[in-house]
């Protein structure tokens, strides 16, 4: 599956009138995506703001055009471009979206917790959800959401041993997926976030960001988290 981004709101995006900046233009949009549905063997999936900024609201239009051109399913972030992350998200525009699209339609923006989740399912009557920051240092807010989302209870919490293993299996991850170099720097902002999560972690955060090689961090990362599952039992 392909998946085609419109919703960034970053300036260095929209001043090059790409991500969200391409909202303001519908015609083009509607020949982008029939031109990328045409070229490519895969389904095409969308992902949108609700528009340029509160008096262009368009999400609905946009959406149309994405169903007419091939687009097989599109993901809605309630705010504009000019909201960047500010603000409440909304849902009444994905909620018409929703109740017009012959697609699958998947909503996003301030899905914090598996009843938010829920909440915003029945509003909207979205096909499912779409989680960004919410998993920032907390990639098990899935595991909750669908648990919760098929049974209506939430899992047990996770212990510290479990959590300190997941945060270990990722930094592997991200340097055997993006290389030494890259894997590093990439990994710098998921252990922040880590961090951030945890208070008892946080005096060893200028040492995670500042190892220059994935040895060191990861030997860093162990002796922090370790220490952190030890504190629990103290």
């Amino acid at each position: 599956m392909l998946f085609r981004s419109m919703g960034c709101p970053a300036k260095k995006v929209y001043g090059r009138l790409c991500g969200s900046a391409l909202l303001g233009d519908e015609d083009l949009v509607a020949r982008l995506l029939e031109a990328v549905v045409q070229a490519v063997p895969v389904p095409v999936t969308v992902k949108i703001r609700t528009g340029i900024d509160r008096q262009h609201v368009n999400g609905v239009a946009i959406a149309r055009r994405a169903a007419a051109a091939g687009v097989q399913a599109i993901a809605v972030h309630g705010r504009t471009r000019a909201d960047f992350y500010e603000g409440e998200a909304e849902y009444e525009t994905i909620r018409d979206i929703c109740a017009e699209a012959n697609i699958p339609v998947f909503a996003n923006g301030d899905i914090t917790s598996a009843e938010k989740a829920r909440d915003v399912l029945a509003h909207t009557g979205a096909d499912g959800v779409m989680i960004g920051r919410a998993a920032h240092g907390a990639p098990w807010i899935f595991r909750d959401v669908n648990a919760f989302l098929a049974t209506g209870a939430l899992p047990p919490p996770l212990l510290r041993p479990q959590i300190r293993d997941i945060i270990l299996t990722h930094l592997d991850a991200l340097y055997a997926f993006h290389g030494e170099a890259s894997g590093v720097r990439i990994a710098r902002k998921h252990l922040g976030w880590y961090c951030q999560h945890h208070t008892l972690t946080r005096t060893y955060r200028s040492s995670l960001m500042a190892a220059a090689d994935s040895s060191a961090q990861f030997a860093l990362a162990r002796e922090c988290f370790d220490a952190w599952v030890e504190d629990e039992g103290a």
